[in-house]
């Protein structure tokens, strides 16, 4: 039985495998190879790295360092997760296993503007047409033609917060006419931002923009938003008995331990700000309390060197 299996080889995950490992305890890194953090082309805000630099550089530093600590990452789905006695049992795309702690860094999902195709999507995102995080690259859209997909007070707020970068906003509905109540229309107008009837499709990059047709023609930007929300990747912890919020976010108290015991969350699943630093942060917390949880049951001592 190991000490520890870790479900997602994300900023959180990779994190927490180099902590624990350097707590000299038993782990296991299972990753599905679906990172979000591999999508991003470029990230600015991740302190350490003037120039910037990619999520799948970064990914290849984290697994680098956590090899050189002895863990090993595994490329195994995991598809089931239960309490056992003395721990977990973990289900796999190939085989089971067993351990006294899990910590669960599967992360989140975003919703993709309705109806864009696969392929445009990844070049849209590869070159900076297409961004799902104004906290991380707000500032890469300054003085720029810029839109947001959404509606309702979400889409109002996601507005509202680039609006702190350019004059230049679009609030396009994704599906028809827009939810906007009165309250969210006047915010709007304050801050000048253009309201457009849905619904959006067509999408094609032409040049340096990314085009969509809307319910009142087809417009083009040098970044697009969707703001449509995102789905936790919470359904193994619940699976076990975990306890989630109505978003599917995972309850934890503040050392990352879940409603059972034994068993962690760290990351985006746990709340979705899209942030790297505050996943590898909660990964740190975590780890070093599953090492203390660990401690609790039994002490954690080094044996002797061989021979003594």
């Amino acid at each position: 039985m190991d000490d520890c299996i870790i479900i997602g080889a994300g900023p959180a995950g990779l994190t927490a495998a180099i902590y624990l490992s350097r707590y000299l305890l038993s782990i296991r890194l299972f990753d599905s190879g679906d990172s979000r953090a591999a999508l991003i082309p470029c990230t600015h805000n991740h302190a350490g790295f003037p120039g910037g630099i990619s999520g799948k550089d970064l990914l290849g530093r984290m697994r680098e360092q956590a090899r050189d600590f002895g863990a090993i990452r595994e490329e195994k789905r995991v598809e089931h997760l239960a309490r056992v006695a003395e721990g977990f049992s973990v289900g796999t795309d190939s085989g089971a296993y067993r351990a006294r702690t899990v910590l669960v860094a599967t992360g989140a999902v975003n919703h993709p503007p309705p109806g864009i195709d696969p392929a445009l999507h990844a070049e849209a995102l590869a070159r900076g047409l297409l961004r799902y995080c104004p906290v991380c690259d707000g500032y890469e859209v300054t003085d720029k033609r810029v839109a947001v997909i959404g509606s309702g007070h979400h889409g109002t707020r996601e507005a509202e917060f680039l609006r702190g970068y350019t004059t230049d906003l679009t609030l396009i509905a994704p599906l028809g006419e827009h939810e906007l109540d009165d309250e969210c229309r006047a915010r709007l107008a304050e801050a000048g931002v253009a309201i457009v009837a849905g619904p959006c499709g067509g999408y094609a990059i032409e040049g340096d923009r990314l085009t969509v047709m809307t319910g009142e023609g087809r417009l083009a930007f040098d970044s697009v938003y969707p703001a449509l929300g995102m789905h936790q990747r919470s359904e193994l912890a619940v699976e076990a008995g975990a306890q989630a919020t109505e978003d599917g976010c995972l309850t934890v108290d503040d050392h990352l331990q879940t409603t059972v015991p034994g068993l962690f969350a760290a990351g985006d699943v746990v709340v979705g700000l899209d942030q790297i630093s505050h996943a590898m942060g909660q990964a740190g917390v975590a780890a070093t309390a599953i090492r203390n949880h660990l401690a609790a049951e039994r002490p954690l001592r080094r044996d002797p060197p061989a021979g003594e």
